[in-house]
């Protein structure tokens, strides 16, 4: 792991507190107020961050074992728990690093060069001291992997960022069962240069 750097972040993971989008707002085309006023220009356009899901589920499971959301500024890849985790353990099972191994080829054939973060989470089961602890060091197993497979693809100068928000940042309702597992993940979120 030559040159590699782990650092904690004390920023929110780029997904979280985003709030889902609402419906369209029905617009009269002939209202007056939609008129700009003599002389008046529009803002310059922009593009929008425009986000694709990809879910990789096993046949036998209902829930997706591995996801990865696309934008025009980010690649994250959540991966559950209970793929790479025992029940309530931080050591990685043995197909874990297969999947770690994938996304480091994915890390290096798009010449990412951004820091590299790895974020932990838990459900809300037991104390949040409990899954702060707990996601901090499935964050560091994961980051481990994923260093030392940079390395031995000669990628080792990348920057990481790693943390675990326990709890916090839930993506499902940790009211359920099948909730708590989507929020029981590792994410693996870089930024790919520009094209």
């Amino acid at each position: 792991m030559n040159g590699a750097v782990a650092v904690a972040d004390t920023n929110p993971p780029p997904s979280a507190g985003d709030s889902a989008p609402a419906a369209p707002v029905q617009i009269d085309p002939t209202s007056p107020g939609l008129k700009l006023p003599e002389g008046a220009t529009l803002a310059p356009p922009k593009v929008l961050d425009i986000v694709s899901v990809t879910d990789e589920s096993s046949v036998a499971a209902s829930q997706p074992q591995q996801r990865q959301e696309t934008s025009n500024a980010t690649v994250t890849y959540a991966l559950q728990a209970e793929v790479l985790f025992a029940k309530d353990s931080s050591k990685l099972a043995p197909a874990a690093s297969g999947r770690i191994r994938a996304i480091a080829s994915d890390i290096k054939a798009r010449h990412v060069s951004s820091p590299i973060r790895v974020f932990g989470f838990t459900d809300n089961l037991g104390s949040s001291e409990h899954g702060d602890v707990l996601s901090k060091a499935r964050a560091d197993a994961v980051y481990q992997i994923l260093a030392t497979e940079l390395d031995t693809l000669g990628d080792a100068a990348h920057t990481f960022q790693v943390r675990g928000y326990g709890e916090d940042y839930p993506i499902a309702d940790n009211s359920t069962e099948s909730g708590r597992q989507q929020n029981r993940r590792v994410e693996i979120t870089f930024t790919p240069p520009a094209a």
